[in-house]
């Protein structure tokens, strides 16, 4: 009977038919299938694996930001940008000292350079998610472009920006030491 369906189908469709792979055996056994006639199969996509994706629309779509790799533990969300690619070790000293007077370790911060800013695009830097910056000298990044004067506190989106001199300035000159400490006590609510 069932072989009697299948002829009366093979009258009315002028296509050829295809099994999926797991069911060939279950309809056609081999008493079932004519002599001399040949099975098709059409194999079908595993779903094991996802069928592959054509990358280069969704890149144009959604780029995720990557957020540049931040030296230091970053415990409490403090980053500190600086211009120099290295920093010297007074100016290390001096940076250690500004951070444990404001009642913070080196590892509350985590430290960035320009060099390591290079590329990256504002969203990248936001990526990295701090709560307060503080940014020494001029960095070669977009975040030039927020309007924030130098020694004056400016709060952007739950993050808070201090702008200031490079390190190398400040840890030369003892006016802007002075200002910079100013500041620091606003910050982080220091009296």
């Amino acid at each position: 009977m069932e072989s009697d369906s299948l002829h009366s189908l093979k009258l009315l469709l002028n296509e050829d038919l295809y099994l999926v792979p797991e069911e060939i055996d279950q309809f056609l056994s081999p008493e079932k299938t004519e002599l001399g006639k040949e099975v098709k199969k059409e194999t079908t996509p595993s779903y094991d694996q996802a069928p592959p994706v054509d990358d280069s629309s969704v890149a144009d779509e959604v780029k995720e930001p990557i957020a540049p790799i931040v030296r230091g533990q970053f415990a409490k969300g403090i980053l500190i940008l600086h211009e120099e690619d290295e920093l010297a070790d007074e100016v290390m000293d001096m940076l250690s000292k500004m951070v444990s007077a404001v009642n913070h370790s080196m590892s509350d911060v985590g430290l960035l350079s320009s060099e390591d800013l290079k590329g990256k695009s504002l969203e990248d830097f936001q990526a990295i998610n701090a709560h307060k910056v503080i940014k020494f000298g001029k960095i070669s990044h977009p975040i030039n472009a927020l309007p924030i004067p130098y020694y004056q506190i400016k709060t952007e989106e739950e993050t808070e920006y201090l702008f200031a001199d490079s390190l190398t300035q400040i840890s030369m000159d003892r006016a802007l030491k002075k200002k910079l400490w100013e500041n620091l006590q606003t910050l982080f609510n220091i009296s």
